[in-house]
């Protein structure tokens, strides 16, 4: 009888300990240019800790712009190709009135993460952006 009191206890105590994990939402979105350009714009909104990847193929050697509009709480990292957003460090990031431009470092599809930053995902705040992308 004592060791199902002390189970019984042990369950309850690890359920009260054990963190509540709600599942972020991870949406994947290929970015194409129409025949003939080299950059395009994109409208989307992210709520709480929810985020957008966008991939796009590029060139080593090749330039990439981009920028967003609209929420203040809506940022973004890129990522070189096979670099996964949470697992590893961003070779650019930008915010609403700071673009991101660099030289690509290698031939693949890269991966521009739109995010909002902690504080306005704890809230739950929904965010509606334009992004855009341009190559050269």
């Amino acid at each position: 009888m004592k060791h199902l009191a002390a189970f019984a206890i042990a369950a309850m105590l690890a359920c009260a300990a054990a963190p509540s994990v709600a599942k972020d939402n991870v949406t994947t979105t290929p970015v194409h240019f129409s025949k003939g350009a080299s950059s395009t714009t994109l409208p989307g909104t992210i709520k709480g800790y929810d985020s957008v990847n966008y991939t796009l193929s590029a060139r080593a050697g090749q330039s990439m712009h981009v920028s967003i509009t609209g929420s203040s709480n809506a940022n973004f990292n890129v990522f070189a190709p096979g670099d996964v957003p949470g697992a590893a460090t961003a070779i650019g990031s930008g915010a609403v009135g700071q673009d991101w431009h660099g030289a690509l470092p290698t031939n693949g599809t890269y991966t521009v993460q739109v995010y909002q930053m902690r504080a306005s995902a704890r809230r739950g705040q929904n965010a509606n952006y334009n992004v855009s992308f341009s190559i050269r």
